[in-house]
């Protein structure tokens, strides 16, 4: 146009003029310097706020940002004193009027008579130390609680206007010595960084799926005004996970489709045998995840089945099966069990079904002798050994496979990507992975997107759902009354310790300590066995050879009785300090008992429901409510989210911080859609390699 300036240093589509053949790629979302940098660069964090973190999964800054809150406190009406009334939540006004501190066994609390203008009433902190100088006479306090007959339990506080007791205050995952106003602030600080988190998505798809940028959402989660703003910055980062995280999948599919593996052909001689040999019916989801087995082994594409049963279902029975499949062709099959004490119990159940077929096992753990491990590793070279049970040792690079053929990895989630990798790296088996930590469908065909999953959800019909009780400290005699009327009768019991030996910084009973304090005191004349990790093979061999011959009572053991121990005698377990276990792994404890035709029984003892937190004292409830494994699993998503249920330890991908499965079914589709368009051209690439790179030593820590 006639006495238009030329657009001089103006790039090609500035302010609507031509565009640009191909828009840059958005930066690399890759964690920036101060996001990586550790929480106690934060103000007011030290060494003992630091570490309080770290148990609940927080080491960076950025951890904090992703850290979502568990719900939002609801809108509650301000009352005067005089006006509260029965136990409805409300907001208080106040002065201090004077303010004192008590202990109760572990239990702090801290009192302060406080009051407006209509009257005075007694305020409650529990387990708050750090309250007692900042309360002082004469200081003003919104107060977020419940009135009872006791006077004003308080919730949530507000001190020096800080807010926390705002409608729609974040609430997050807590514990006993970290309380939710020391979270908030530390997430405020957090908040501020927010835009270090960079902005992966690029623009077209940021307008066409109608998303706020990364940063506005995160401060949205963690401040919003209302609930529908929380909302809409949740689902923009959960958007991002599952967008990543289909990309990250294709990826392992991709490289799954290129693989081949020799098919096994149709079941032969040796697998008949094998269950007609068996000592009991199998249940008609063994039988279909046997069928689905034998589909699978017929084809040339390596099997990646992910076979998840309940306590006690039977999964090492059809994991024979389909490592009897290779036998037959043969060729080899290998068990990979996270424990030396898992693989043990596991070579000796497979042991105890194969010899009579004639099959040969070998055991490889890294506690075996020099000579006894260079043994087992000229057997399994040769293919003498047909079966190989072990732990992280088989994928040590001096161990070779003669014909690995069928790859079962027992308790997969407690294994990284790396690990699970190395052992079929350059052979191409067909792999069978177990759980037994119970996973919704639809979050384990989300997060193990490359593989095909059977259920195994119905115990043999011969036991009964295990009775289950929860009771606090001071009635812990009458759980040890009951479990003395099991013995005396014959049977035997399980004591359960979260730690191995007393430290000065952890006040959980340990075992050790407990078996002998047993022994003199509640268990005096009963014999009482100790099993822990730090024991020898050979030494905890012997105490489980013991235990399930009936030579020992009682077995005080710490969780590496979790899974793989069998022991049908014993109708009876205390968990100590149950406070303390998530739920999945008391549902696996749990499952200890009730595997014989009698009554069984689980005696929950935790410290008294004061101390406990809202997450902990949830639990326990819902082990008492039910005893299926998959419900509990969707509480426990409702609890603590599908992050950390299926956190970067167990799926082997990435941490689904802010997906809720359940409700963004939807929102999982769009990010398929959007992950289908965006793989050709490479884009949040540097995100896929990072979180497939970082889950390459996840099994390592």
């Amino acid at each position: 146009m006639k006495g238009t300036r030329p657009r001089v240093g103006l790039p090609a589509g500035f302010a609507g003029l031509d565009p640009p053949a191909v828009w840059p790629r958005p930066r690399s979302a890759s964690k920036p310097e101060r996001l990586a940098a550790g929480v106690e660069t934060l103000h007011g964090v030290g060494p003992t706020l630091a570490r309080r973190l770290a148990r609940i999964g927080v080491l960076t800054v950025g951890d904090l940002l992703w850290q979502p809150p568990r719900r939002y406190e609801e809108p509650v009406p301000s009352r005067r004193v005089c006006d509260l009334f029965g136990e409805d939540e409300a907001m208080i006004e106040v002065v201090v009027r004077s303010a004192s501190s008590r202990r109760r066994g572990r239990l702090r609390i801290l009192t302060a008579r406080v009051a407006d203008d209509t009257g005075e009433i007694k305020a409650t902190w529990f387990n708050q130390p750090w309250l007692e100088g900042k309360i002082a006479p004469g200081t003003h306090l919104r107060l977020r609680g419940r009135a009872n007959r006791y006077g004003f339990a308080v919730s949530s506080y507000d001190l020096e206007g800080d807010g926390a007791t705002t409608d729609y205050a974040p609430v997050y995952p807590a514990s006993e010595d970290l309380a939710q106003k020391r979270l908030r602030d530390l997430h405020v600080q957090a908040v501020a960084l927010a835009r270090d988190a960079g902005e992966p998505l690029p623009a077209s798809v940021l307008a066409g799926e109608r998303r706020p940028l990364r940063a506005d959402a995160l401060a949205a989660v963690h401040g919003p005004r209302e609930l529908a703003e929380a909302e809409a910055g949740r689902a923009r980062l959960a958007f991002d996970e599952l967008l990543v995280l289909r990309l990250a999948l294709a990826r392992t599919a991709a490289e799954r489709e290129r693989a081949a593996a020799v098919p096994l052909g149709r079941p032969g001689e040796l697998v008949a045998r094998y269950r007609t040999s068996l000592p009991f019916v199998l249940t008609p989801d063994q039988k279909r995840s046997i069928d689905e087995i034998d589909v699978d082994l017929e084809r040339s594409i390596p099997m990646q089945r992910l076979l998840q049963g309940e306590v006690g279902s039977g999964k090492t029975v059809v994991a024979l099966y389909a490592l009897l499949r290779a036998v037959e062709a043969g060729r080899q099959g290998a068990l990979m069990a996270p424990t030396e004490t898992l693989a043990e119990q596991h070579f000796l159940t497979i042991d105890e079904l194969s010899a009579p077929l004639g099959v040969r096992l070998v055991l490889l753990t890294s506690s075996l002798r020099a000579r006894e491990h260079a043994a087992a590793r000229q057997l399994i070279a040769s293919g003498d050994a047909q079966i190989v049970v072990g732990t992280h040792a088989l994928i040590q690079k001096e161990v070779d496979f003669a014909d690995l053929a069928v790859a079962v990895v027992d308790e997969q989630h407690r294994f990284g990507v790396g690990q699970r990798t190395a052992l079929v790296e350059g052979r191409s088996p067909h792999v069978l992975h177990l759980t037994a930590t119970p996973i919704p469908r639809t979050l384990a065909l989300t997060v193990y997107g490359d593989l095909e999953v059977s259920e195994l959800t119905l115990p043999p019909a011969n036991r009964k759902p295990v009775v289950t009780a929860w009771v606090t400290e001071e009635r812990s005699s009458e759980a040890y009354s009951r479990l003395r009327r099991h013995l005396d009768v014959g049977r035997q019991a399980y004591v359960v310790c979260p730690l191995i030996e007393e430290t000065e910084t952890k006040v959980a009973r340990a075992a050790e300590a407990e078996a002998e304090r047993l022994r003199s005191a509640e268990l005096r004349g009963y014999r009482v066995g100790c099993l822990h990790g730090r024991l020898r093979p050979a030494e905890r061999r012997s105490v489980m050879a013991s235990f399930k011959a009936g030579e020992l009572d009682v077995l005080v053991a710490t969780t590496v009785i979790e899974v793989g121990v069998d022991v049908p005698n014993a109708t009876i377990m205390i968990v100590q300090e149950a406070d303390r276990f998530g739920l999945a792994q008391l549902h696996q404890l749990r499952g200890r008992v009730g595997r014989g035709e009698e009554q069984s029984y689980c005696l929950l003892v935790s410290r008294s429901k004061e101390e406990l937190t809202e997450g902990a004292s949830e639990r326990l409830e819902a082990m008492v409510a039910t005893t299926d494994g998959f419900e509990l699993a969707e509480r426990d998503l409702e609890i603590r989210g599908e992050g950390q249920l299926l956190g970067a330890r167990q799926s082997g991908y990435s941490d689904l911080h802010f997906v809720r499965l359940r409700r963004d079914q939807r929102l999982l589709q769009r990010a398929r859609d959007v992950a289908a368009g965006l793989d050709d051209e490479g884009l949040l690439a540097d995100d896929v390699d990072r979180l497939l790179g970082e889950a390459e030593h996840l099994g390592e820590s």
